[in-house]
């Protein structure tokens, strides 16, 4: 008893907060719930990350989903990552049964079922609001990295940026960055060379092979316009709640890079054009990233130095990122630092590798003299989970096992029909849904390359003393023919300015051009 009435006394001193805060759930000692040892958690923090891990079954999706209802409920706006598809349920009101009103009875709390303004997006076909981005946007470092390019094949791929950011010549979708590639190949490969260097014509061969390769992986549907607009994630509902953007990307669980890869683009385009905020009173976003090993995977350590720096650096616009993982050790050491709150749900240890990551993981956290952390966790209860989090004054909390509250929205997927009807009533259909294919670098090249073919058939068909006849004037150059162009000059109504890609050092951190 004593001990209980000593975790009330550390847990109220440690989970109390001045600021807005949320109750996620109640402490535990020897397996019971004891009464008046609330935990909290303050949104002020919520810019500082977090970490939520744990086995298959153990509830950690269902952390992460009643977590994002209380952000909602307090006007901030949220992005889901559902690699699963089993997050769309938010959008529907729960169930009441027997095991939830035992929960909450324990938790001192009442149940009381909601659905919360969902907005459906969508990589590809899938149902939901069309999420693109143009090629340009994405820069060169990504695209190199997702077609997994070496050094030489990559300082060509930025070398054609640079050509179309120079000649006003918008990179908008695939098919605008195949034919550039053709026409550096052949028809301007002596032009493009004096200007900007010998390119190997075996290497725009692999190139090309690669993208093409990249368009049969379904990445068409991904680049090209309209683009989405990084503003339309930080909308609140008419009634006051954050709205929480669940973005279905089922079926990029085999291409984890190109998976990895957009989350870069858009964390850098978050980064970009948000406004520092400092130290706000709650967020301006919070983002959380489902089956997060899924970016880390094959990562290089140049770009695992570069995803550690945005984590720092986003903060400070009032973004908070969240990763939800099986297992803790996915996650870097170099970027795990950075995670003010974590959520750990039972694991499991089948083997002597399984225990090692237990004992690492028990290492992690703060020590506690009410709880053996490497024993516990591995016997918490489903719903149940080891947390920590920064105060607001950026310091640990004391280590508890908390019961953690559940979801009050509905703990399944949505029916077909339901998704259907959530995607028709979007405000954003009509912006991001209709099919744009403006003129770009694909049909500019086409037309000037059409033009001098007729004009060089129309020569060879006069006869000898009529060109012979003709006044000495130089002959303009394809490339030059291009640039002067009363077409090629409007293009700077398109997407014509240069993308601010450098920032970071390799991650194309730049705002969108608009029209």
């Amino acid at each position: 008893m004593a001990d209980s009435a000593k975790l009330v006394e550390a847990v109220k001193a440690g989970y109390s907060f001045k600021g807005e805060n949320v109750k996620i759930g109640v402490a535990m000692l020897n397996g019971e719930v004891i009464a008046g040892a609330d935990i909290f958690l303050p949104l002020k923090t919520m810019n500082r990350h977090g970490l939520i891990a744990g086995a298959t079954g153990t509830g950690k999706t269902k952390t992460l989903q009643a977590i994002s209802e209380c952000l909602s409920d307090n006007s901030v706006p949220v992005l889901l990552m559902d690699i699963k598809g089993d997050l769309s349920g938010i959008a529907a009101a729960g169930t009441v049964n027997e095991r939830i009103t035992e929960r909450y009875q324990k938790l001192g709390m009442q149940y009381s079922p909601f659905a919360y303004p969902v907005e459906l997006l969508s990589l590809s076909q899938e149902p939901g609001i069309r999420l693109r981005a143009t090629v340009s946007e994405f820069g060169p470092v990504l695209l190199s990295r997702i077609l997994l390019l070496n050094e030489t094949q990559a300082s060509i791929v930025a070398m054609i940026f640079k050509y179309c950011d120079d000649n006003q010549l918008p990179l908008l979708d695939l098919k605008d960055f195949i034919k550039v590639l053709q026409f550096i190949s052949n028809e301007g490969k002596a032009e493009i060379e004096k200007s900007y260097g010998k390119i190997s014509t075996a290497s725009t061969g692999t190139i090309l092979r690669k993208v093409i390769e990249l368009q049969q992986h379904g990445a068409d549907i991904f680049f090209g316009e309209k683009s989405f607009e990084t503003d339309d994630l930080l909308r609140i509902a008419d009634d006051g709640r954050g709205i929480i953007s669940v973005l279905r990307v089922t079926d990029l669980q085999d291409k984890p890079k190109l998976f990895s890869t957009f989350m870069l683009q858009l964390l850098a385009e978050l980064y970009a054009s948000c406004p520092e905020e400092g130290d706000l009173d709650k967020p301006k976003l919070v983002m959380f990233i489902d089956e997060a090993h899924l970016i880390f995977q094959e990562a290089s350590d140049a770009l695992l130095q570069q995803i550690e720096t945005i984590i720092k650096l986003i903060r400070s616009k009032g973004i908070g990122i969240f990763f939800c993982t099986q297992n803790p050790m996915d996650v870097p050491a170099s970027i795990l630092g950075q995670l003010g709150l974590k959520v750990q749900h039972a694991l499991r240890a089948f083997t002597a590798a399984d225990r090692k990551v237990i004992k690492q993981t028990a290492e992690n956290y703060p020590e506690t003299t009410f709880y053996k952390v490497d024993e516990l966790i591995t016997a918490v209860g489903i719903g149940e989970a080891l947390v920590t989090m920064l105060n607001e004054k950026g310091i640990p909390t004391p280590l508890v096992h908390a019961m953690m509250i559940s979801p009050r929205s509905r703990m399944d997927v949505l029916t077909d029909a339901e998704i259907d009807g959530i995607v028709s009533k979007s405000k954003l259909v009509a912006k991001y849904n209709k099919e744009t294919d403006s003129e770009s670098a694909y049909e500019i090249l086409n037309r000037k390359i059409e033009e001098a073919t007729e004009k060089a058939a129309e020569r060879e068909q006069e006869p000898a003393a009529a060109r012979s006849s003709r006044p000495a004037k130089a002959e303009k150059s394809t490339l030059e023919k291009m640039l002067n162009s009363s077409t090629t000059r409007q293009i700077a109504r398109t997407a014509t300015s240069v993308v601010l890609r450098g920032l970071l050092g390799v991650l194309g951190l730049g705002g969108k051009s608009r029209r």
